[in-house]
């Protein structure tokens, strides 16, 4: 899921290694898009891009709702990060080479920052999504930012203003309108629907993953970095992959498998953020933004469209509350702050 800036690797946002000209970090922009019209012709195709993006970031939400019967999650985390991994290798293999001394000083953020990012807020959407609709995972998913904001200000002592703090607290209302059902008796007797449990705790992690990635020293390039944090999760994934399949739990060799590993590796984690750095750099970070109320909203209506989820008034509410905080909690201070 995006933030405010997406930080793909190096602690920056992505498009600003592509403006720093970084080649491995290009692989979406640049002047492979420039033809008759030059600037003009990536622009309107970034215009394009940026009411197309929304759905290939709803894509993981909607499988993961959609296989959560038939792919074990474990293993589905595990083999779309082990498919993105290998979509990555010919762009990054160079960098990965030239840097792997610089690999072997941080492999220790590489792990952590891969159980964050690959594992937990992998396999837990998975799980969560046995219990929980894909409308549900995209709501509460689209908080992130706030927690980014409050672990930034206590973790690293970044600047929180007061219409900051408000819009933590509506968000935060909005997520718990969403978990409560829209009921507030499920929080005094405390009967959360496990799902949204689990989403809950990848969303944390996300947001974990997201602040550790933009605070952490490297000195790897964005992509080598970003590739050398997708195997970190692989090998994390691994034991519980293992574990997962000698209960029993084993994927299907077929058609659904292989498809939705498939749409998981090109569609929600290669493609799309490739197609967000390259809306970042050309639109700059204020239209981008936009991804973050988009996101919920296309996966609402998808998961309506597709998977024949209803939308209840406590999703309207949560949504009414989350996606104004979400603006107040991410808007640039006066000053530049």
């Amino acid at each position: 899921m995006p933030t405010r800036a997406l930080t793909l690797a190096a602690g920056r946002p992505i498009h600003e290694a592509m403006a720093e000209g970084d080649t491995e970090t290009r692989l979406a922009g640049g002047s492979l898009l420039r033809g008759p019209g030059g600037a003009l012709t990536e622009r309107r195709l970034a215009l394009v891009l940026l009411f197309v993006a929304p759905a290939l970031f709803a894509s993981n939400m909607l499988v993961a709702r959609a296989t959560h019967d038939a792919i074990p999650p474990v293993a589905l985390a595990f083999w779309r990060w082990f498919a993105t991994f290998l979509l990555l290798l010919p762009f990054t293999a160079g960098g990965l080479i030239r840097h792997r001394q610089d690999i072997a000083r941080e492999w220790r953020d590489a792990v952590v920052l891969g159980a964050l990012g690959m594992g937990v807020c992998g396999a837990f959407v998975y799980i969560g999504a046995d219990t929980t609709t894909a409308t549900n995972i995209g709501i509460i998913y689209a908080a992130s930012p706030i927690l980014i904001v409050v672990f930034a200000r206590f973790g690293y002592g970044e600047p929180l203003g007061g219409l900051q703090a408000v819009g933590v607290a509506i968000s935060l209302a909005g997520v718990l309108a969403i978990v409560c059902r829209g009921d507030p008796a499920v929080l005094l007797e405390l009967r959360f629907t496990v799902g949204d449990l689990w989403i809950l705790a990848a969303m944390v992690a996300w947001a974990l993953y997201s602040v550790l990635l933009r605070h952490r020293p490297t000195r790897l390039p964005p992509m080598a970095r970003f590739t050398a944090i997708v195997g970190g999760g692989i090998l994390v994934l691994l034991p519980f992959t293992v574990a997962e399949g000698m209960r029993g739990a084993l994927p299907a060799l077929d058609g659904v498998t292989l498809g939705s590993v498939a749409l998981l590796a090109l569609v929600a984690s290669f493609g799309a953020y490739q197609v967000y750095g390259l809306i970042q750099r050309v639109l700059g970070a204020g239209p981008t933004g936009l991804l973050m109320y988009l996101i919920p909203l296309y996966n609402g209506a998808l998961a309506w469209l597709i998977l024949g989820e209803r939308l209840e008034p406590y999703h309207l509410a949560g949504a009414a509350l989350v996606l104004p905080g979400i603006f107040l909690a991410t808007r640039p201070r006066p000053g530049g702050a």
